[in-house]
């Protein structure tokens, strides 16, 4: 047997102990943050490039297959709106409370997510009268995802013709 001696830590092992805990949540923490970081920065850009994507693929079929270009009217002349039709249905694309919206006889749709913010959006019709007519669309898109660096941005352009 042990005399004198109690089963037990001192107070010095329980404070090694916990400096030791203390240090590897913190080393724990720090890493949770920069995954997090790390995810956050990947949501940001992904939407914004699938949104851009998806806006840009949309607009090229959409005029690509147009009868007629009904705004911008003239060629120079520079629209935050785009009237099209097609199979003899207006198409009207505007921005709203920074969405791009289709509208047609159907209703009104909205081409961005709710993960993205649309801006700048212009569309500009080129050529000469009686020549092919071609638009060149140009918008900006904003992440709503928030990161350290502040938003994710990106500016899209292209340029499309009728067929």
């Amino acid at each position: 047997t042990l005399a004198g001696k109690s089963k037990g830590f001192t107070f010095v092992e329980v404070i090694m102990y916990m400096g030791h805990l203390a240090f590897v949540l913190l080393i724990l923490t720090q890493m949770l943050s920069s995954i997090l970081d790390v995810r956050l920065e990947s949501e940001a850009a992904s939407s914004v490039h699938q949104d851009g994507r998806f806006i840009l693929a949309k607009l090229t079929r959409d005029i690509n297959r147009a009868e007629n270009i009904m705004l911008p009217a003239t060629p120079s002349a520079q629209t935050n709106t785009l009237q099209l039709t097609i199979d003899s249905i207006l198409n009207t694309y505007s921005l709203l409370n920074n969405n791009l919206i289709i509208t047609t006889n159907l209703g009104s749709d909205n081409l961005n997510s709710y993960e993205t913010a649309v801006s700048n959006l212009s569309f500009k019709r080129l050529g000469n009268i009686g020549g092919k007519n071609t638009i060149t669309v140009s918008f900006t898109l904003t992440s709503a995802t928030e990161r350290e660096k502040g938003p994710d941005v990106k500016t899209f352009q292209t340029t499309v013709g009728i067929r």
